[in-house]
């Protein structure tokens, strides 16, 4: 937990998810008949303006002259994946329903993990890795796989994910 503000990583992502879930429903209310590209531009431009006024108020700023050149790669390359998502996100919200949109994306969790674990050896441990199978449940329930599917499906995870731990 952070002495400075109290709440600690855990309420910030927590913060995130009420956020992020706002913005899909706001995104969805406000995107009708207007072209992606154009949606992302104004999301990213409000981003922007948002982000550059919390440097102004922090004087972060300071800290620009610090970056390295791997800061400016990664970030950039972040920034680019960004964009794409939202581009993503966005088309998908337009021509599907957001009920069903949003579970998919949050297939990130899933990716997020398998990336931290490949890596940058993040320890994947059974609450993890549960915790990823009962997402992609979700998603695959979300979608109406059938149910005997669904049970082949999480059948080969679990096999996938005790070969994987127990390869460790």
């Amino acid at each position: 937990m952070n002495a400075a503000n109290g709440i600690g990583w855990t309420g910030y992502a927590l913060l995130s998810a009420v956020f992020a879930g706002a913005t899909a429903i706001l995104a969805k209310m406000g995107i009708q008949g207007v072209p992606t590209n154009l949606v992302v531009a104004i999301r990213t431009s409000v981003a922007l303006v948002f982000a550059l006024i919390l440097v102004i108020l922090s004087h972060d700023g300071q800290h620009l002259s610090r970056l390295t050149r791997t800061n400016w790669i990664f970030l950039t390359l972040s920034g680019l994946a960004t964009g794409l998502s939202w581009l993503c996100y966005f088309r998908a919200i337009q021509l599907g329903p957001v009920s069903r949109v949003a579970p998919i994306d949050k297939l990130s969790f899933v990716i997020a993990v398998v990336l931290g674990v490949v890596l940058f050896h993040e320890k994947l441990n059974w609450p993890l890795a549960a915790g990823a199978l009962l997402i992609v449940s979700g998603v695959l329930l979300t979608l109406g796989i059938p149910s005997r599917d669904l049970k082949l499906v999480l059948g080969v995870a679990v096999v996938a994910l005790g070969v994987f731990i127990l390869s460790r």
